[in-house]
């Protein structure tokens, strides 16, 4: 999905309403429209990339840095905000709505409604360390693979 049929491409060429917060030459920063909390923020790289796959790593570093200063703007802004989630979902499993990369930067305080729920519980040794080789395999893989 790129160009006409991107919401967050739209918004990047101007073609789309946003209130933007931040803009440069490589990301632009803009408020959800379907806010978790006042000053929820999503930062989208203006190059389209669907996921993770398709983003550069420079582009994603940029990504981050506007997003890690957005978070601690958010802390000063005046608006109720004790701490900070940056939340991005790579893929449909992981609950991607918009094909385009994007970054959530969400101000959060003691009773608002964000919840993030899952099995918590610790997990033995042996089985981290054996997860922990597959990712290893997967850096590699990164490694050797063209990009």
């Amino acid at each position: 999905m790129a160009g006409d049929e991107c919401v967050f491409c739209a918004i990047v060429h101007g073609q789309a309403d946003a209130s933007i917060v931040h803009e440069d030459e490589s990301v632009v920063a803009f408020m959800d429209l379907r806010p978790v909390n006042p000053g929820h923020l999503l930062v989208v790289p203006k190059t389209h990339a669907a996921g993770l796959e398709d983003l550069q790593e420079d582009v994603g570093v940029r990504v981050w840095k506007v997003a890690h200063r957005l978070g601690r703007a958010l802390h000063r802004s005046g608006l109720r905000c004790e701490g900070v989630n940056l939340l991005l979902a790579d893929g449909e499993a992981a609950f991607q709505e918009v094909f385009h990369v994007h970054l959530h930067v969400i101000p959060r305080f003691t009773g608002d409604p964000f919840r993030v729920d899952s099995d918590w519980r610790v997990h033995q040794r042996e089985q981290l360390d054996k997860t922990s080789a597959a990712v290893r395999n997967g850096l590699a893989a990164l490694d050797t693979s063209p990009r």
